[in-house]
Order: C-alpha cells, then sequence, then structure tokens
C-alpha cells in the first residue's frame, strides 16, 4: 500500500486530503475539530437506557473513533477536549439521562470514565489513521478496536474504583460496564471501520 506522508513522516490524514494535503489550513482544522465536537453532542442523544447497569448504550464512541481518524491525533483529541469541556460548562451534550446530571457532576457518575477517555482513545485511533490504519478496512478495524479497547479500559476501572457513591469492584463493573456492549460496540465497529477506507477511495478518484 503507497502512502504520501506529510512533513511530520506520517500518511497524513483525511481531513488533510478533503482540503489541500499536507496543509489544511487553521480555519478549516478548527472547523473540523468543532464539528466533530458537535457530532459527539449530537451521537450521545441516541442512548438507550439498559437493565441492570447505569450506563447507557450510547452512539457516540463512534464519532469519537471515526472523528480521530478522519481528524488525526492532535485534532481528535482537541475535539473531544472541547466536548468535554462544553459539557463541564453545563451544556446538555451529554446522553440524556433521568438519573444522571448534566455539567462537571457528570464526570463523576458512572460514566465518567467513558467520558474522559475520549480524548486519549480520539488521540490513539488519530495516530494510527497517521499511520495509514484507515486506509484498508482490516487495518481501520484494528485502529478503531484499540480506541474503543481504551474507552472500555477507563469506562470499566472507573467504575471499579471511582464511581459515585462507591466504587463497584472490577467483578460488578465488568457485568454493568464491559459485558452488556461489547456485542454491540464491536458490531459497531465493524460497521464503522468502513467509513474511512471508502472516504480515500472517493478522494483517491478526485484527485
Amino acid at each position: 500500500m503507497k502512502l504520501q506522508l506529510d512533513r511530520n513522516g506520517s500518511s497524513g490524514t483525511l481531513v488533510t486530503a478533503l482540503t489541500t494535503g499536507a496543509d489544511a489550513s487553521a480555519a478549516i482544522r478548527a472547523g473540523a475539530v468543532v464539528f466533530i465536537a458537535a457530532a459527539t453532542a449530537a451521537a450521545a442523544q441516541i442512548s438507550v437506557p439498559l437493565p441492570l447497569t447505569p450506563v447507557p448504550f450510547a452512539m457516540q464512541d463512534m464519532v469519537v473513533l471515526i472523528g480521530g481518524a478522519a481528524l488525526g491525533s492532535r485534532l481528535g483529541m482537541s475535539a473531544q477536549l472541547l466536548y468535554l469541556a462544553a459539557g463541564i460548562a453545563g451544556l446538555p451534550v451529554f446522553a440524556a439521562s433521568a438519573v444522571l446530571p448534566q455539567g462537571a457532576l457528570r464526570l463523576l457518575g458512572p460514566t465518567g470514565g467513558y467520558l474522559l477517555s475520549y480524548p486519549v482513545a480520539a488521540y490513539l485511533t488519530g495516530r494510527l489513521a497517521e499511520r495509514g490504519f484507515d486506509r484498508r478496512y482490516s487495518t481501520s478495524v484494528l485502529a478503531m478496536i484499540a480506541g474503543l479497547a481504551v474507552i472500555f479500559a477507563f469506562g470499566v476501572s472507573w467504575l471499579a474504583l471511582f464511581a459515585r457513591p462507591a466504587g463497584l469492584g472490577f467483578s460488578a463493573a465488568l457485568k454493568a460496564g464491559l459485558y452488556p456492549f461489547l456485542a454491540g460496540d464491536v458490531l459497531k465497529v465493524f460497521l464503522g471501520a468502513a467509513v474511512l477506507p471508502a472516504m480515500w477511495k472517493i478522494v483517491g478518484r478526485t484527485r
């Protein structure tokens, strides 16, 4: 697979390819960051409460991973930091919940670990995309699985150790924060991983 490297020795990202190659303007970069942050907030509203767990089944993790791959490590992480900042400021960007508050207190609740993982997951997925993992479906799946593993690691660890009113312990945290979501999230990865290679094919045809 032939990759066109940017100035830093990486393969470049979709957002740079859709603009002027390696030198996307500052305005376009900023707009892309704001767009992914807004898309994460919109996806968070698509959530389904599940029995026996305080964590809802939501869609924003896919935006985190796809956005990280499309924007690259730094911009992808910046988009998720912006999303968290908006949530901490009290904007209704987190998943709707009858029992979990909006605002900074959401980060102290059972979903706090998942939310705090988003910048790290986006960075890792973006870093792998910069190395060309988003160009083919098989490697795109690997990049998104790596990001998803970060989300689960943060989320389950937070549930086990820090979630208020008291940590659940790892056995209960796995039952509440991993097992109910694993199959559905892996399926989302297999579907979402097709987005970036498809976009790269379109970019290749238009060049």
